[in-house]
């Protein structure tokens, strides 16, 4: 996606080997206008797939998902890291390690909102090494719910995350593709949408 691109080169920063800093529009202030471009992108590649739920984790895949379920005139699902109290009832819950934040979180989502009659598009803000789409997928599979593709913001290509997605048999969908990080600058691959 060009405008992503663009973006990317004008405001995000190399902060060392492997690690971009998209603060200032996707993780932390937020372009509504540029998420709502994504949203509609991803679920214009997806709309003939049948989508009933679009699932993401928190926090930074919410703004993106929202706006392609709102596409697509679907609910929107985010795995919550953190247990709350108002989740009293079954969880489906998978374990999901971060590289940026050096942690392992349980991700769960109430079983009552997912079930094997969804058929769900998967978001999420980065793909790097493919823990987070990993657990989002597992979470699915515990539903019984079929996973019917992955639509990443940023993917880092020179890490394995692709790869591991695909080798579930599982079609992947980026907007913006990262070649490398390196000597503080951003090399892109052709993106997939």
């Amino acid at each position: 996606m060009k405008e992503l691109v663009e973006r990317i080169k004008k405001d995000g920063h190399v902060l060392g080997e492997g690690v971009l800093k998209v603060d200032s529009f996707v993780t932390h202030q937020v372009d509504p206008v540029l998420m709502e471009q994504m949203g509609n992108r991803l679920a214009e590649v997806f709309k003939e797939a049948g989508i009933t739920k679009v699932v993401t984790i928190e926090a930074s895949g919410i703004a993106p998902a929202v706006f392609a379920a709102k596409e697509l005139n679907v609910p929107m699902i985010f795995a919550r890291k953190a247990k709350s109290l108002t989740m009293d009832e079954e969880l489906l819950t998978s374990s999901v390690y971060s590289f940026t934040k050096q942690v392992t979180s349980t991700i769960s989502i109430s079983r009552k909102f997912l079930s094997s009659e969804d058929k769900v598009l998967i978001i999420d803000d980065f793909l790097a090494n493919g823990q987070a789409a990993k657990g989002l997928i597992e979470l699915c599979q515990q539903a019984g719910a079929e996973v019917e593709g992955i639509g990443i913001i940023i993917e880092k290509s020179f890490q394995d995350g692709r790869q591991l997605i695909e080798d579930m048999g599982l079609r992947v969908v980026s907007l913006a593709r990262i070649a490398s990080l390196t000597n503080g600058q951003v090399e892109f691959l052709e993106e997939d949408a």
